[in-house]
């Protein structure tokens, strides 16, 4: 069984900085894409970012040149390093890997979310 848990959401000004984690573990082989979404109230969730085990990103448009993404692949963790933050930010933000475990083949996990709250 696979598990992604998230952590270093929180509550934080506008133009302040926050770094989300997550990690995954189980009986894990490989892991592909490892990407952030996020949901916000009354809002479909919505790709913010992904990176490839190769390290190519993706963003959307309205984090780029704001949030990075990383990983580290020894670890089976992503991170979004999250600057200059906004109120319109505000979400609860998951995680997804695309993961290949010892028992079957690629298969897309969900974490359970970690809240980020930007007060203006």
């Amino acid at each position: 069984q696979v598990q992604l848990v998230e952590s270093g959401g929180g509550l934080v000004q506008a133009g302040g900085s926050l770094r989300l984690s997550c990690a995954a573990s189980g009986s894990i082989f490989s892991i592909n894409v490892m990407g952030w979404y996020r949901q916000a109230p009354g809002k479909q969730r919505e790709l913010v970012a992904t990176i490839t085990s190769g390290g190519s990103r993706n963003y959307a448009d309205f984090v780029k040149g704001r949030f990075t993404i990383s990983r580290d692949n020894a670890k089976n963790t992503v991170y979004l390093q999250m600057n200059s933050l906004k109120p319109e930010d505000t979400a609860v933000y998951y995680c997804n890997a695309d993961i290949h475990t010892k028992i079957s083949s690629y298969m897309i996990y969900w974490g359970k979310g970690t809240l980020v709250t930007v007060s203006s």
